[in-house]
């Protein structure tokens, strides 16, 4: 007999902050390649690059984010949370992609310096970080799932990308030495690959269903054994069915199935108001047909 607390899946996600900050986003990204190209700044083409992905990954996220608000049904009775989990996995494929490309052209303008229009790089770096300040604001207010934190991320990065490019005009201004350029769309590209890669270790670590990071599955095991009722707890599993939905299953060993209920609601409560885990699966059993190795009980402290 297995008794759940299973809560209907809802996921209020609205991908209006999305697509706002998608118009924005392209628009920009759009007269940056623009200036760029005029400007022969490939400090401003790489950023154009990386707004452009972050377009992409705004189109991925509102898509992922519409997904994910419909109801579970009998083929997907977990509905469809994880969508925001490969969205982030396809945005971070597109930074991997980003990141070669600024780094390939990089180094050739290391090599063969070309002349940049410091003004121009100096107006558009500037406008771009009032742009991005603008994106950043609108998505802040919306769910902290994996979804829009990948994506605040990405739009950090693109506010010091125009920082960069506001610091490169000014000393290739001032200064004339153009391999600022170059040297600053590589730390661009840096950027880009951190956020990539820590995107790619969230993801992954949703997927492969391991214990949600702030969790520790010894301490809640034990936790569980304190409640009145329970004697032991094994088979105790942890996941996350989303970046903001974590699940639970579990044997409970109890000492008579009489006093079950009243168990099973001061597990319940203990696990919502503790941990947050409002999906639990829990399996009674009693001493007797708990025929576990000693080592794979968590025991009454």
């Amino acid at each position: 007999m297995h008794e759940h607390t299973h809560p209907l899946h809802q996921y209020p996600h609205s991908g209006r902050p999305f697509i706002l900050a998608l118009l924005l986003t392209l628009g920009f990204a759009v007269v940056e390649a623009v200036s760029g190209w005029l400007a022969h700044s490939l400090t401003l083409l790489g950023d154009a690059g990386h707004m452009a992905t972050d377009g992409v990954a705004l189109s991925i996220a509102a898509l992922a984010a519409w997904l994910a608000r419909r109801p579970a049904s009998a083929r997907h009775t977990f509905g469809f949370g994880r969508m925001e989990v490969i969205a982030a996995l396809l945005n971070t494929l597109c930074m991997f992609g980003i990141v070669a490309g600024i780094t390939i052209e990089a180094i050739a303008r290391l090599r063969h310096p070309s002349m940049v229009q410091a003004p121009l790089v100096i107006l558009i770096g500037m406008l771009g970080l009032g742009i991005n300040v603008i994106v950043y604001t609108v998505l802040r207010h919306g769910a902290q799932s994996l979804n829009m934190r990948a994506t605040l991320l990405h739009v950090l990065s693109d506010m010091l990308g125009s920082v960069a490019a506001v610091v490169a005009g000014t000393v290739i201004w001032l200064s004339g030495w153009m391999p600022v350029d170059p040297l600053l769309s590589l730390f661009i590209g840096v950027l880009i690959l951190i956020s990539s890669i820590r995107l790619l270790r969230d993801a992954s670590h949703v997927l492969l269903e391991g214990v949600p990071r702030g969790l520790d599955i010894g301490e809640i095991g034990c936790s569980m054994a304190g409640v009145h009722g329970v004697r032991s707890v094994h088979d105790l599993h942890i996941w996350s069915l989303s970046s903001d939905e974590t699940s639970l299953s579990a044997h409970i060993v109890i000492d008579a199935m009489d006093g079950w209920q009243e168990t099973l609601l001061r597990l319940q409560s203990h696990l919502q108001q503790r941990y947050g885990i409002e999906h639990a699966t829990l399996q009674p059993e009693t001493a007797v047909l708990a025929r576990v190795p000693l080592e794979s009980l968590t025991r009454r402290p």
